[in-house]
Formats: C-alpha cells, structure tokens, sequence
C-alpha cells in the first residue's frame, strides 16, 4: 500500500522557497528520489501564502518510509530545516490499489 505525505513547510522572509531550494540544489532532492521505496518527491508553491512550500512525498510502503526517517539523508534535511526555521505540518494519505 503506497503511502503519501503532505507537508507544508512555513517560515519567514522567504525561508521556506530558500530552504526547497538548497534542497533541489544541494542534490538531497535527487538523493531521496533515488532511495528504493521512493515514488515521489516534489515541491510546491502556494498562490495564497508565500511563506508555504508544499512537499508531496510518496512512498511505496511504511517500511520504506521508515528507512527514509533512519537515513543519514534525513539528518541533512532536519539540519536544513532548523537553518531556515521552519515550521510544518504533515497530512498523510494512504493509497490502495482498486480493482474493479
């Protein structure tokens, strides 16, 4: 069962398009997208809120996800989002395949 997370990142001045970027151009975005188990991995902007970053992150299943947490990938990102002072809020989805 694929697994979706939705988190809005929130900061400051900018803080929070600055932070998806360093993190498109540091590479972390394409190290993620690499790591087994990785569907999807994509920033948003928001029309309404300036200061919002939406990030859709999918992966194949909670084992998955969890190895993604444990990673030495994720301690960069923690490491980011304290540099930029964000603050989020995370959604998750959990998608089944229907058959019909």
């Amino acid at each position: 069962m694929a697994l979706t997370i939705n988190i809005y990142y929130h900061g400051k001045n900018g803080n929070a398009i600055l932070f998806a970027k360093e993190m498109i151009d540091s590479g972390l975005v394409e190290e993620i997208r690499n790591i087994e188990g990785n569907l999807k991995y994509e920033y948003y902007l928001s029309l309404n809120d300036e200061e919002t970053v939406l990030l859709v992150d999918q992966w194949v299943n909670q084992e998955a996800l969890n190895r993604h947490y444990q990673s030495k990938v994720m301690e960069k990102i923690i490491a980011l989002r304290n540099k930029y002072n964000l603050t989020r809020k995370s959604i998750a989805i959990l998608l089944k395949k229907l058959f019909l």
